[in-house]
Protein backbone atom coordinates (compact mmCIF):
# COMPACT_ATOMS: atom_id res chain seq x y z
CA UNK A 1 0.00 0.00 0.00
CA UNK A 2 1.46 3.40 -1.04
CA UNK A 3 2.40 5.80 1.78
CA UNK A 4 0.37 9.04 1.59
CA UNK A 5 2.62 11.91 2.72
CA UNK A 6 -0.22 14.43 2.32
CA UNK A 7 -2.52 12.62 4.76
CA UNK A 8 0.35 12.19 7.29
CA UNK A 9 1.17 15.91 7.05
CA UNK A 10 -2.52 16.74 7.48
CA UNK A 11 -2.75 14.50 10.54
CA UNK A 12 0.31 16.15 12.13
CA UNK A 13 -1.05 19.64 11.39
CA UNK A 14 -4.44 18.73 12.88
CA UNK A 15 -2.81 17.35 16.01
CA UNK A 16 -0.70 20.53 16.40
CA UNK A 17 -3.76 22.77 16.03
CA UNK A 18 -5.74 20.68 18.53
CA UNK A 19 -2.91 20.74 21.05
CA UNK A 20 -2.42 24.52 20.63
CA UNK A 21 -6.17 25.04 21.15
CA UNK A 22 -6.08 22.90 24.30
CA UNK A 23 -3.03 24.78 25.61
CA UNK A 24 -4.87 28.05 24.93
CA UNK A 25 -7.89 26.80 26.88
CA UNK A 26 -5.68 25.75 29.80
CA UNK A 27 -4.01 29.18 29.81
CA UNK A 28 -7.46 30.83 29.75
CA UNK A 29 -8.58 28.59 32.63
CA UNK A 30 -5.63 29.80 34.75
CA UNK A 31 -7.47 33.11 35.21
CA UNK A 32 -10.76 31.49 36.27
CA UNK A 33 -11.42 32.09 40.00
CA UNK A 34 -12.66 29.39 42.39
CA UNK A 35 -16.41 28.88 42.04
CA UNK A 36 -19.44 26.98 43.28
CA UNK A 37 -22.01 25.46 40.91
CA UNK A 38 -25.60 24.60 41.90
CA UNK A 39 -26.11 20.85 41.36
CA UNK A 40 -29.51 20.55 43.07
CA UNK A 41 -31.80 23.47 43.87
CA UNK A 42 -34.94 25.37 42.88
CA UNK A 43 -35.87 25.68 39.17
CA UNK A 44 -33.80 28.37 37.45
CA UNK A 45 -30.78 27.96 39.74
CA UNK A 46 -29.45 24.53 38.67
CA UNK A 47 -26.23 24.97 36.67
CA UNK A 48 -25.75 28.53 37.89
CA UNK A 49 -22.16 29.31 38.83
CA UNK A 50 -20.97 31.84 41.42
CA UNK A 51 -17.31 32.96 41.56
CA UNK A 52 -15.68 32.95 45.01
CA UNK A 53 -13.41 35.96 44.65
CA UNK A 54 -13.40 37.38 48.19
CA UNK A 55 -14.05 36.54 51.83
CA UNK A 56 -17.53 37.06 53.28
CA UNK A 57 -19.40 35.82 50.20
CA UNK A 58 -22.60 34.62 51.87
CA UNK A 59 -24.98 31.84 50.73
CA UNK A 60 -28.51 32.57 51.92
CA UNK A 61 -32.20 33.25 51.38
CA UNK A 62 -31.77 37.00 51.92
CA UNK A 63 -31.62 39.01 48.69
CA UNK A 64 -28.62 40.79 50.21
CA UNK A 65 -26.62 37.52 50.04
CA UNK A 66 -24.02 37.37 47.26
CA UNK A 67 -25.20 33.80 46.54
CA UNK A 68 -28.96 34.41 46.78
CA UNK A 69 -31.08 31.26 46.46
CA UNK A 70 -34.82 31.61 46.99
CA UNK A 71 -35.39 28.37 48.92
CA UNK A 72 -37.06 28.06 52.34
CA UNK A 73 -34.62 25.34 53.48
CA UNK A 74 -31.82 27.95 53.56
CA UNK A 75 -31.35 30.35 56.46
CA UNK A 76 -31.33 34.05 55.54
CA UNK A 77 -27.53 34.00 56.02
CA UNK A 78 -26.66 30.31 55.90
CA UNK A 79 -22.90 30.01 55.33
CA UNK A 80 -20.01 32.12 54.06
CA UNK A 81 -16.69 31.63 52.31
CA UNK A 82 -13.28 32.70 53.58
CA UNK A 83 -10.44 33.13 51.07
CA UNK A 84 -6.83 32.95 52.25
CA UNK A 85 -4.41 33.05 49.30
CA UNK A 86 -5.31 30.03 47.14
CA UNK A 87 -7.18 28.35 50.01
CA UNK A 88 -11.00 28.58 50.22
CA UNK A 89 -12.94 27.62 53.36
CA UNK A 90 -16.65 27.52 54.14
CA UNK A 91 -18.06 28.57 57.53
CA UNK A 92 -21.57 27.72 58.76
CA UNK A 93 -23.27 30.83 60.19
CA UNK A 94 -25.40 29.00 62.75
CA UNK A 95 -27.92 27.89 60.13
CA UNK A 96 -31.12 26.01 61.02
CA UNK A 97 -30.62 23.16 58.51
CA UNK A 98 -26.80 22.87 58.78
CA UNK A 99 -23.97 23.08 56.27
CA UNK A 100 -22.67 19.66 55.20
CA UNK A 101 -19.46 19.04 53.19
CA UNK A 102 -19.10 15.57 51.61
CA UNK A 103 -21.59 14.14 54.14
CA UNK A 104 -19.89 15.71 57.18
CA UNK A 105 -21.81 18.32 59.20
CA UNK A 106 -19.79 21.48 59.92
CA UNK A 107 -20.30 22.78 63.47
CA UNK A 108 -21.65 26.38 63.65
CA UNK A 109 -18.92 29.00 63.02
CA UNK A 110 -16.35 26.25 62.34
CA UNK A 111 -14.27 26.49 59.18
CA UNK A 112 -13.82 23.70 56.59
CA UNK A 113 -11.14 23.95 53.86
CA UNK A 114 -12.57 23.01 50.46
CA UNK A 115 -10.97 20.82 47.78
CA UNK A 116 -11.81 20.54 44.09
CA UNK A 117 -15.18 18.78 43.45
CA UNK A 118 -16.24 18.87 47.14
CA UNK A 119 -20.03 18.81 47.55
CA UNK A 120 -21.57 21.41 49.86
CA UNK A 121 -25.15 20.91 51.12
CA UNK A 122 -26.93 23.93 52.57
CA UNK A 123 -30.50 22.96 53.48
CA UNK A 124 -31.86 21.21 50.36
CA UNK A 125 -29.48 23.03 47.99
CA UNK A 126 -26.32 21.20 46.86
CA UNK A 127 -23.29 22.93 45.34
CA UNK A 128 -20.07 21.63 43.86
CA UNK A 129 -16.83 23.51 44.61
CA UNK A 130 -14.37 24.09 41.75
CA UNK A 131 -10.86 25.27 42.56
CA UNK A 132 -9.03 28.18 40.86
CA UNK A 133 -7.96 27.45 37.28
CA UNK A 134 -10.62 24.77 36.75
CA UNK A 135 -11.30 24.05 33.09
CA UNK A 136 -14.73 22.77 34.18
CA UNK A 137 -15.54 26.14 35.80
CA UNK A 138 -14.66 27.96 32.58
CA UNK A 139 -16.66 25.55 30.37
CA UNK A 140 -19.65 25.44 32.73
CA UNK A 141 -19.87 29.25 32.91
CA UNK A 142 -19.75 29.55 29.11
CA UNK A 143 -22.51 26.91 28.72
CA UNK A 144 -24.71 28.54 31.37
CA UNK A 145 -24.33 31.98 29.77
CA UNK A 146 -25.19 30.55 26.34
CA UNK A 147 -28.35 28.99 27.79
CA UNK A 148 -29.31 32.34 29.35
CA UNK A 149 -28.77 34.38 26.17
CA UNK A 150 -30.83 34.79 23.02
CA UNK A 151 -28.74 33.18 20.27
CA UNK A 152 -29.47 35.81 17.59
CA UNK A 153 -29.16 39.08 19.51
CA UNK A 154 -26.90 38.38 22.51
CA UNK A 155 -29.55 39.87 24.85
CA UNK A 156 -30.79 37.74 27.74
CA UNK A 157 -33.58 35.29 26.89
CA UNK A 158 -37.22 35.52 27.99
CA UNK A 159 -36.60 32.61 30.39
CA UNK A 160 -33.70 34.47 32.03
CA UNK A 161 -35.87 37.61 32.29
CA UNK A 162 -38.71 35.70 33.99
CA UNK A 163 -36.19 34.55 36.63
CA UNK A 164 -34.47 37.90 37.05
CA UNK A 165 -37.61 40.11 37.18
CA UNK A 166 -39.05 38.74 40.47
CA UNK A 167 -35.54 38.66 42.03
CA UNK A 168 -34.89 42.33 41.11
CA UNK A 169 -38.34 43.32 42.45
CA UNK A 170 -37.75 41.50 45.74
CA UNK A 171 -34.30 43.08 46.13
CA UNK A 172 -35.81 46.52 45.54
CA UNK A 173 -38.44 45.88 48.23
CA UNK A 174 -35.99 44.58 50.85
CA UNK A 175 -33.32 47.23 50.22
CA UNK A 176 -35.98 49.96 49.83
CA UNK A 177 -34.42 51.17 46.57
CA UNK A 178 -35.93 52.39 43.29
CA UNK A 179 -36.64 49.91 40.50
CA UNK A 180 -37.71 50.76 36.95
CA UNK A 181 -38.48 48.92 33.72
CA UNK A 182 -38.10 50.10 30.13
CA UNK A 183 -39.90 48.14 27.40
CA UNK A 184 -39.67 48.82 23.67
CA UNK A 185 -40.85 47.44 20.35
CA UNK A 186 -39.39 47.95 16.88
CA UNK A 187 -41.92 49.99 14.87
CA UNK A 188 -43.50 48.32 11.80
CA UNK A 189 -41.19 45.30 12.12
CA UNK A 190 -43.46 43.23 9.86
CA UNK A 191 -42.84 45.75 7.05
CA UNK A 192 -39.06 45.38 7.54
CA UNK A 193 -39.43 41.60 7.15
CA UNK A 194 -41.72 42.04 4.11
CA UNK A 195 -39.44 44.56 2.38
CA UNK A 196 -36.01 43.11 3.21
CA UNK A 197 -36.81 39.46 3.95
CA UNK A 198 -36.17 37.63 7.22
CA UNK A 199 -32.37 38.02 6.87
CA UNK A 200 -32.96 41.80 6.83
CA UNK A 201 -35.18 41.53 9.90
CA UNK A 202 -32.59 39.40 11.71
CA UNK A 203 -29.89 41.94 10.80
CA UNK A 204 -31.95 44.78 12.36
CA UNK A 205 -32.59 42.79 15.56
CA UNK A 206 -28.91 41.90 15.92
CA UNK A 207 -27.58 45.37 15.05
CA UNK A 208 -30.07 47.13 17.33
CA UNK A 209 -29.14 44.90 20.29
CA UNK A 210 -25.44 45.44 19.58
CA UNK A 211 -25.99 49.21 19.86
CA UNK A 212 -27.99 48.91 23.09
CA UNK A 213 -25.57 46.46 24.76
CA UNK A 214 -22.36 48.26 23.76
CA UNK A 215 -23.44 51.91 24.11
CA UNK A 216 -26.63 52.42 26.08
CA UNK A 217 -26.80 50.25 29.20
CA UNK A 218 -24.84 50.24 32.44
CA UNK A 219 -22.95 47.28 33.93
CA UNK A 220 -25.71 46.24 36.35
CA UNK A 221 -28.65 46.76 33.93
CA UNK A 222 -30.39 43.62 32.65
CA UNK A 223 -31.38 43.69 28.98
CA UNK A 224 -33.55 40.90 27.53
CA UNK A 225 -35.42 39.97 24.38
CA UNK A 226 -38.98 39.27 25.51
CA UNK A 227 -39.98 37.80 22.17
CA UNK A 228 -40.15 38.76 18.49
CA UNK A 229 -39.24 42.45 18.31
CA UNK A 230 -40.01 43.33 21.96
CA UNK A 231 -37.27 44.05 24.50
CA UNK A 232 -37.19 44.71 28.25
CA UNK A 233 -34.59 46.54 30.34
CA UNK A 234 -34.51 46.12 34.15
CA UNK A 235 -33.03 49.14 35.95
CA UNK A 236 -32.25 48.43 39.61
CA UNK A 237 -31.66 51.47 41.84
CA UNK A 238 -33.10 53.78 39.15
CA UNK A 239 -35.81 56.38 39.75
CA UNK A 240 -38.54 57.50 37.32
CA UNK A 241 -36.63 60.57 36.04
CA UNK A 242 -33.45 58.65 35.15
CA UNK A 243 -35.44 55.70 33.72
CA UNK A 244 -37.35 58.12 31.45
CA UNK A 245 -34.05 59.66 30.29
CA UNK A 246 -32.59 56.19 29.57
CA UNK A 247 -35.71 55.20 27.58
CA UNK A 248 -35.59 58.42 25.55
CA UNK A 249 -31.82 58.08 24.94
CA UNK A 250 -32.36 54.56 23.56
CA UNK A 251 -35.22 55.79 21.33
CA UNK A 252 -33.19 58.74 19.99
CA UNK A 253 -30.02 56.65 19.42
CA UNK A 254 -31.91 54.00 17.42
CA UNK A 255 -33.68 56.65 15.32
CA UNK A 256 -30.36 58.34 14.43
CA UNK A 257 -28.34 55.13 13.84
CA UNK A 258 -27.72 53.84 10.34
CA UNK A 259 -29.04 50.37 9.53
CA UNK A 260 -27.71 49.20 6.17
CA UNK A 261 -28.48 45.74 4.76
CA UNK A 262 -27.43 44.55 1.27
CA UNK A 263 -26.48 48.14 0.40
CA UNK A 264 -29.93 49.48 1.33
CA UNK A 265 -30.69 51.76 4.27
CA UNK A 266 -33.46 50.49 6.54
CA UNK A 267 -35.32 53.15 8.53
CA UNK A 268 -35.62 51.87 12.12
CA UNK A 269 -37.47 53.47 15.05
CA UNK A 270 -38.81 52.13 18.34
CA UNK A 271 -41.76 52.82 20.65
CA UNK A 272 -40.86 52.94 24.35
CA UNK A 273 -42.74 52.43 27.63
CA UNK A 274 -41.27 53.22 31.08
CA UNK A 275 -42.57 52.38 34.57
CA UNK A 276 -41.12 52.76 38.09
CA UNK A 277 -42.13 50.63 41.09
CA UNK A 278 -44.87 52.05 43.33
CA UNK A 279 -44.41 51.45 47.10
CA UNK A 280 -47.48 49.16 47.27
CA UNK A 281 -46.37 46.91 44.38
CA UNK A 282 -44.93 43.52 45.36
CA UNK A 283 -45.05 41.53 42.09
CA UNK A 284 -42.75 42.30 39.18
CA UNK A 285 -45.63 41.64 36.75
CA UNK A 286 -47.42 44.73 38.17
CA UNK A 287 -44.63 47.10 37.09
CA UNK A 288 -44.06 45.18 33.83
CA UNK A 289 -47.77 45.51 32.91
CA UNK A 290 -47.63 49.29 33.48
CA UNK A 291 -44.51 49.60 31.29
CA UNK A 292 -46.23 47.48 28.62
CA UNK A 293 -49.35 49.71 28.71
CA UNK A 294 -47.11 52.79 28.38
CA UNK A 295 -45.48 51.14 25.34
CA UNK A 296 -48.94 50.54 23.84
CA UNK A 297 -49.74 54.25 24.37
CA UNK A 298 -46.54 55.16 22.49
CA UNK A 299 -47.74 53.02 19.57
CA UNK A 300 -51.26 54.48 19.69
CA UNK A 301 -49.81 58.00 19.84
CA UNK A 302 -47.98 57.62 16.52
CA UNK A 303 -44.94 55.44 17.40
CA UNK A 304 -41.27 56.52 17.74
CA UNK A 305 -41.93 58.07 21.14
CA UNK A 306 -41.40 57.42 24.87
CA UNK A 307 -44.31 57.23 27.34
CA UNK A 308 -43.99 57.10 31.13
CA UNK A 309 -46.50 54.77 32.80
Amino acid sequence: MAHNDDSTDQLEKTSIVASDTFRGKLKEADDVPPAIVVLIGPPGYVGKQYPVTASDIVIGRSVESQVYIDDKSLSRSHAKFAVNGTEVSIIDLGSTNKTIVNGQVIPPLASCILKNNDQIKTGNVIFKFLERGSLEAMTNQAMYERAQKDALTGAYSKGALLEKGPEAMKRSEVLNEDFSIVTFDIDHFKKINDNYGHPGGDYVLKELCGIVISKLIRANDFFARYGGEEFVLLLSGTNAKIAGEIGERIRHTIETSEFKFDGKKIPVTISVGVATKFPHETEWTQIYDRADKALYQSKQGGRNRTTLG
